[in-house]
């Protein structure tokens, strides 16, 4: 699909990209410039830029850059149509015809059509006599009726065929169920349901739409839960189980819980800020997804050893993005629903006391390395000590580390002083390693968007360089083009994704079109290379001798493409070529 580019320069002057940013990231005035802590990746120090001069962001961190549509699409995962839209609606703009559907929008649409559909059709399923077992199956939980009703759930038919036929019967293809992975195909190439037999839990988005679903089954048959696997408009690793509801309840952090029914359990109860993962591992894009709706995050996972290792995880995570831990210790190990039952009338107010004294993060671990060894023994202490001493090493608040580092004192007689000291011992070893793994992912972030092929093929640094240098240039001096378009063919590009963004710039220049980091990119080019594109664009720095200056690029690379097709031709003489090519290659070092 395609707009017009006057109606997205309209759009992009009206959603000023600094004002939509600022909505989801803390940002500070460096010069003419924004900058702040990445949404995308996590990171302690900012380096997330934004251009208002010319409408972009960059993040040197991890190559995320483009304009204010690329952001919208990347921190709200939609795609390009359903960005454009968004922005539209922000600002009021009504959306023009559009010139060319290129299909994937309208599967979209129809997947989320399906996912409402199915989402219906099982719940009434589950008021009828096929789902009789399963409605008993929920009260016997504790789940009263409005709580089925305020969550959708639902019941599959054990037949195998019950929704298949009835989405039939509503006009949709099979091919488009299983796009929309609400069915399979058996071997004899049969169309049969995904999930038969289980309550179902349907699955949505921040704006509501059921993007996918969980299935449980109830005669302990594997694997217990089924869920949807990944397809146009839901992936699992970047989505969570009721935040739709939790965002808008207005409360200073999130619960999150391991399943489906301690998520609905605690809704019930009264604590309508809890989320649960979707059958994975909690992941960064959702700790982030969380980050933007809260600060602090209380974890209530199971006690076992599992669960230990996700809370370990999800403290991790949490922290790196910024966001403040507690951890819930539920006595004997009980699940939120379990303990709230095994208290009846007294559950609820039982479990907001445990939620009101959780333990902050760092207790929480010094609760774990004590549980190993005995104070009472001198090598014991030790131990605990370094562990510990290890923890406190990892955080950048000093204040943070004052008072824990006090708390040891206290809780092992040896002074604080001491105990700090020997924290920047081994921070001090930790920087050295960070800092030499930072080195070096910098320089591969350098060339991470180059194509491996095209270096292995001997294009030289030399060359990267200058083509990356004549691109920033010629796209900030657009003056120039004219005159530097007949000299330089695509062709002498030696890198692949550096030749296709010049046929870019000289295909918009001849259609007359304006030329920027929206419509170069718009040219075919993916997210990531779009960030590409922002660096080139963003890291130009003015020059008194532009022209000076793009000739040298222009000689670097003629001469690099000569020595190139030179040194791979079979017919000529290697050590006159060897001579040759390094004559070239010192005329303007």
């Amino acid at each position: 699909m395609k707009f017009s580019d006057g109606f997205i320069q309209e759009l992009k002057d009206r959603n000023d990209i600094s004002d939509v940013i600022s909505g989801y990231v803390g940002l500070k005035r460096k010069g003419r410039n924004m900058v702040g802590l990445c949404p995308f990746h996590s990171e302690r120090t900012a380096s997330f830029f934004i251009y208002p001069g010319n409408e972009s962001f960059y993040c040197f961190g991890c190559g995320a850059g483009g304009d204010v549509i690329t952001f919208i699409r990347l921190i709200e995962n939609l795609d390009y149509i359903e960005a454009i839209k968004y922005l539209a609606q922000r600002v009021g703009m009504p959306l023009p015809e559009l010139e060319k559907d290129d299909g994937s929008h309208q599967t979209k649409l129809l997947i989320y059509e399906i996912n409402r559909e199915l989402a219906r059709f099982y719940h009434f399923c589950l008021n009828e006599r096929q789902g009789k077992a399963a409605f008993e199956y929920l009260i016997k939980r504790g789940l009263k009726i409005r709580t089925i009703r305020h969550f959708g759930l639902g019941y599959s038919p054990a037949d195998g065929f019950s929704a298949v036929n009835h989405l039939r019967r509503k006009g949709y293809n099979d091919e488009m169920l299983v796009t929309a992975n609400v069915a399979s195909i058996s071997q004899k190439g049969r169309l049969y349901d995904r999930f038969r037999g289980r309550v179902m839990f349907p699955i949505m988005d921040l704006r509501g739409n059921v993007i996918a679903f969980g299935g449980r089954s109830m005669e302990n048959s594997t694997p217990k839960y089924l869920n949807t696997s990944d397809t146009l408009v839901f992936k699992k690793s970047e989505n969570i189980f009721a935040l739709n509801f939790a965002k808008n309840k207005m409360k200073k952090n999130f619960i999150l819980a391991e399943g489906y029914m301690d998520v609905i359990a605690l809704h019930q109860a009264g604590f309508e800020n809890a989320i649960a993962t979707l059958g994975t591992a909690l992941t960064d894009g959702q700790v982030r997804l969380m980050s933007r709706f809260t600060k602090e995050v209380i974890v209530s996972y199971d006690s076992d050893e599992a669960g230990r290792k996700a809370s370990d995880r999800a403290i991790k995570l949490c922290r790196a993005n910024g966001l403040l831990v507690k951890v819930l210790n539920i006595p004997k190990g009980k699940d939120p629903d379990e303990f709230m039952k095994s208290y009846g009338k007294e559950g609820r107010a039982r479990f907001k006391n445990l939620v009101e004294t959780s333990m902050s993060d760092m207790e929480y671990k010094f609760e774990r390395i004590k549980s190993r060894y005995d104070l009472d023994k001198s090598e014991d202490k030790v131990k605990y000590l370094n562990e510990c001493i290890k923890v406190l090493s990892e955080l950048n608040n000093a204040i943070e580390c004052e008072i824990y580092a006090g708390k040891l004192s206290d809780e092992t007689g040896i002074e604080r002083k001491s105990i700090l000291l020997q924290v920047e011992r081994v921070k001090k070893k930790r920087t050295k390693v960070i800092e030499g793994n930072k080195f070096k992912q910098i320089q591969k972030n350098i060339f991470g968007m180059l194509d491996k092929p095209d270096r292995e093929n001997g294009v030289s640094l030399r060359e990267i360089k200058a083509e990356e240098m004549f691109l920033s240039t010629l796209i900030n001096n657009l003056d120039m083009l004219n005159n530097i378009s007949y000299k330089v063919k695509p062709s002498l590009f030696m890198n692949d994704l550096n030749r296709r963004i010049y046929e870019a710039i000289c295909k918009l220049n001849l259609e007359g079109r304006p030329i920027d980091v929206t419509t170069i990119s718009a040219e075919g080019f993916t997210m990531k290379e779009a960030g590409y594109i922002t660096k080139l664009i963003c890291e130009y720095l003015p020059s008194s001798e532009v022209k000076k200056d793009m000739n040298d690029y222009i000689f670097v690379i003629k001469s690099e493409k000569e020595a190139n097709t030179i040194n791979s031709s079979p017919n000529i003489d290697k050590n006159e070529a060897k001579n040759y090519i390094e004559k070239l290659r010192n005329i303007k070092k």
